[in-house]
Formats: structure tokens, C-alpha cells, sequence
């Protein structure tokens, strides 16, 4: 039951992450220089926390010689699954590009524990948990997708707010991006147990996210002048502490994923990802604009909790 509940706790404080950075990128206007800082106070974060803990924020040489090159790479796919978010949404709209990569971090979550990849445990599909993913798959089409459908088709405008052109090479695009997701909770849960230490790998990751926001930063936009807006009179303190959460929840992520497997990590943070999003559409929490729930919402949470009791139980 712990691992349940860490994986929905974790879902949950990503939703409000995603709530405090939109503000944060509001004030900033670069997506790219509000991902650095995110990125950049998520390691600090996660250094005060180290430090605290009485643990050494180095890797020894040893490490760097007799542990594979992909082990290190989690942090750079953070990156890419964050920028290529950024890019998908005008070739497809929001709808899909929020379901694109959730499918692909369900299905990829479910072939690295089935074949047992990146020196995973393996766990193999059964009829039972591959009918409990096709639930949670539905559950999480019915909350996120439908409503939207559903108010287009009502007001007469089916058509998305995708622009001219063909869609599919964009929608394999962000299944290939949301494999890259459930493919970094793999690669980050394998380097903490080969540090010994979950709160050290989500460092190591963060790390190398910050490193790699710099240069996009420094050759996308010239520099970092846009940082200053989110700061003076009026700008809420919490803006800043996006990078906290992110690093609590790739923190959960790399400590669950050994434990229950990256499937089972990514639904459950899924879980906990779509209910905290209800709840600040429902009551506009942290600023985001107020969308009160649907009932056909709740249906699909219901749906999506069941395919959770599958996967787990059985």
C-alpha cells in the first residue's frame, strides 16, 4: 500500500508543479529560461537536501568506468520530454499533446517491465494487467480528452486547434517523448541503487537537466534577461518552488521504479497527476484559471482508479 500511495503523492505534487511553472512562465515569457529555473532550483533543492542528509554530492571515478553510459542520460531525457511538450502543442493542440506522451509513458512503462530493460527486474504482462492498463488508458482518455470533445462538438467546432498539415508524424512524436519519460524513471531508479541512494540519483538527473536547459537557453534565446521579470512587487514567492516539487517527484520516481516497476511507478504518479488536476481546475488553485470538473470527469477517474487496482492486485 506505501508504494501506492507515494506513487499518487508524487502524481499529486506534479500537478501543482505544473500549476506554480505556468505562472512562472507567465511572468518570464521564455518556456526555455522557465524550465531552467525550475530545473535549477529543483538541484539546489535537492543539494540542501543531500547535504543535509550527510551525503557526498560527487561520484567517485569508479562509478563513471564501471557503470554503462545510459545510467548518467536520465536528466537529458527529462530535457528533451519537457521541450518537445513545448513544440507539440501548436502542431496538435493541448488535448493531445497532454494524451501523446501519457500513452507513451504507459505502454513504454509496461515493455521495460516485461522484458526486464536496463537491467530492470522483469515483470511479465498478464491478461489481467494488460485488461487493468487498457482501463487506466480509457479512464485517462475520459478525463483529460473527452470534456474537450465534448464542448467542441456542442458549439460546433470539431475540428482541433492543431494548424494545417498531417498531425501523425507530431502524435508519434509526443508517444515517442512520453516513452522517453517512463524510459528516465528506468534509467534514474537504476543509478540509485548503483549510488545506494534515490535522493543522489535525482541530484545526478537535475544536474544534468540544468546543464542541458543552460545551452538551450544560451542559443535559443541569447541569454537569461527574461529571469528578471519574476521577481519585484508582486510576484508570489511560490513561483519559485516548482523545482522543489519536480525534484520530490523524480525523487518518488527513482526510488518506486526498483521497487514496484516502471509501469506500475508511471500509472500510479499518472493517478495522482489527473486528481490533483481536477482539483486545481476545480477550485483554481496557485493562480491557474478556474474549470469546474465535469461529471464524465469523475467517471473517467473512477475508470482510470480501477485499472490501478488491477494492475497492482493481480
Amino acid at each position: 500500500m506505501l508504494p501506492i500511495t507515494i506513487g499518487i503523492v508524487i502524481g499529486l505534487i506534479l500537478s501543482l508543479q505544473t500549476a506554480v511553472n505556468s505562472r512562472l512562465r507567465g511572468f518570464i515569457g521564455s518556456p526555455y529560461q522557465a524550465s531552467f529555473v525550475s530545473f535549477t532550483v529543483g538541484t539546489l533543492f535537492l543539494a540542501i537536501v543531500m547535504l543535509a542528509s550527510h551525503e557526498s554530492l560527487g561520484v567517485s571515478g569508479q562509478m563513471f568506468a564501471t557503470q554503462p553510459w545510459w545510467i548518467w542520460i536520465g536528466g537529458l531525457l527529462g530535457v528533451i520530454f519537457l521541450t518537445t511538450n513545448i513544440l507539440l502543442f501548436p502542431h496538435i493542440g493541448g488535448v493531445q499533446t497532454a494524451i501523446m506522451p501519457i500513452l507513451g509513458q504507459v505502454l513504454m512503462g509496461s515493455i521495460i517491465d516485461n522484458f526486464g530493460w536496463f537491467n530492470s527486474t522483469q515483470q511479465p504482462l498478464t491478461l489481467v494487467r494488460v485488461t487493468g492498463l487498457l482501463l487506466a488508458l480509457i479512464g485517462i482518455v475520459i478525463t483529460v480528452a473527452l470534456p474537450d470533445i465534448l464542448l467542441r462538438r456542442a458549439s460546433g467546432q470539431l475540428k482541433t486547434t492543431a494548424t494545417v498539415g498531417n498531425p501523425w508524424p507530431w502524435r508519434l512524436l509526443g508517444i515517442f517523448t512520453g516513452a522517453l519519460g517512463a524510459t528516465q524513471t528506468t534509467i534514474n531508479g537504476r543509478l540509485g541503487l548503483a549510488l545506494n541512494s534515490a535522493l543522489h540519483a535525482a541530484f545526478i538527473s537535475f544536474l544534468v537537466g540544468a546543464l542541458c536547459l543552460f545551452f538551450i537557453v544560451i542559443i535559443v534565446n541569447h541569454g537569461f534577461r527574461e529571469i528578471a521579470r519574476a521577481t519585484g512587487h508582486g510576484k508570489p514567492w511560490w513561483i519559485w518552488i516548482g523545482g522543489a516539487m519536480g525534484g520530490v517527484f523524480v525523487l518518488g520516481n527513482a526510488y518506486l521504479a526498483p521497487i514496484i516497476g516502471t509501469g506500475q511507478t508511471v500509472v500510479f504518479a499518472l493517478l495522482g497527476q489527473i486528481a490533483g488536476g481536477l482539483l486545481v481546475d476545480q477550485f483554481g488553485l496557485l493562480g491557474a484559471q478556474r474549470k469546474p470538473v465535469v461529471p464524465v470527469q469523475l467517471l473517467g477517474l473512477l475508470i482510470l482508479i480501477g485499472g490501478v487496482v488491477l494492475i497492482r492486485l493481480f
